[in-house]
Formats: structure tokens, C-alpha cells, sequence
């Protein structure tokens, strides 16, 4: 699959590139990206090198699909569309981090929404269901899934590993292209 370029009101949404391995690097120091994603801890320079690599080869195979969330020119979070390659499933699960310097300011849901909207539409991949996981106690991770429409659906036990190989339960939601996009009552925000 070809990269492809999004654009929402404040953000370019584009595959990183090795002018944001910086940008990554430092972002990826942050205590809960390291806690709450996949990203190895400790976070190293080679790392980030070595994520640009990946997300390359990644969209040229349409297994995951990230953006860098570039506003005003600077990366300041990722987004994505990961495990495509669920054979005649029309699913993905979406994921997500954004920099701290960067957080509170609707960077996550403008991105977010910009995903959706491409990855339900024709011109997209068409899909007919998107997941979110988070561990359990992320709030902030399930306060974006619920802005853009997501639905809490349950507790999955033991259901993610971080980068330091650690398990934990898994708060999971999911949205329906026909679903409405704002924000409804969540058991575990409420």
C-alpha cells in the first residue's frame, strides 16, 4: 500500500520520516508512552532510527498503517491503524501516543478523527469495524477513544504487553462506521 497523507484543521498527518527521529527519540523518554505502548524501555536513539524503518516497510505491506501528527511542522505524536492483516476481517485496531508538551490540546482527537474518517471511507481500506485497546487505568488513552465515538466493551485480562514484556488487563472499545462520533457514557470514566 502507497502512503498516504491526511490533513485535518491544525495537523498534517504523514508516515514519519528521519527528520522526526528526534522528535520520536525524546517524546519516547516519557514515562507513560513507555508504560502504556509497545515502545522499548529504554528508549533509545537506534530505537526511533529503527522505527522509521519499520513504519516504511509496514505501509508497503498494509499490515500497520502510522502517521506522524505533524502540527506546525513538528512531530508531536503517532497514530495508527495496526493489525490490517486480519484475513477477510475488515478490522483494525487503532493506537495512538502523543508528546507530553502536547497533550490537553485536542491533538489526539483531531488526529484520531482524521484516521477514522479515512479508514471507513472507500478511499480508504473500507473498514467495517476499528478497535481500541488500552491497559487498564489509562485514562487519558480511553478520554481520546471516547471523544471521537468509541464504545467501552469490556475488560481484557492479561491482553497487552508493553516493551518491557510486562502484562497487564486491557480495557477494549470499538466504533462502527455508522456510529456517531461524539463522546457517550463510559463505565470506567464515569
Amino acid at each position: 500500500m502507497d502512503p498516504v497523507t491526511l490533513h485535518s484543521a491544525r495537523l498534517e498527518l504523514s508516515p514519519p520520516t528521519r527528520d522526526d527521529i528526534d522528535a520520536i527519540h525524546d517524546a519516547c523518554q516519557d514515562a507513560d508512552i513507555q508504560r502504556y505502548t509497545t515502545v522499548p524501555s529504554p528508549y533509545t536513539r537506534d530505537d526511533a532510527e529503527s522505527f522509521i524503518d519499520r513504519v516504511a516497510e509496514q505501509w508497503q505491506e498494509g499490515i500497520h498503517l502510522t502517521w506522524g501528527i505533524h502540527q506546525d511542522g513538528l512531530l508531536v505524536g503517532t497514530v495508527g491503524l495496526y493489525r490490517m492483516d486480519r484475513a477477510g476481517t475488515g478490522a483494525a485496531e487503532i493506537g495512538y501516543w502523543v508528546a507530553p508538551g502536547a497533550r490537553g490540546r485536542g491533538v489526539l482527537s483531531e488526529a484520531a478523527g482524521a484516521v477514522l474518517d479515512w479508514g471507513f471511507s472507500p478511499v480508504g481500506p473500507d473498514l467495517a469495524r476499528v478497535e481500541w485497546r488500552a491497559v487498564v487505568g489509562n485514562v487519558p488513552s480511553a478520554r481520546g477513544a471516547r471523544s471521537v465515538g468509541f464504545r467501552y466493551e469490556g475488560t481484557l485480562r492479561q491482553a497487552i504487553r508493553n516493551g518491557s514484556g510486562v502484562r497487564s488487563d486491557a480495557w477494549i472499545g470499538g466504533i462502527l462506521p455508522a456510529d456517531p462520533r461524539n463522546p457517550v457514557p463510559w463505565p470506567v470514566l464515569e
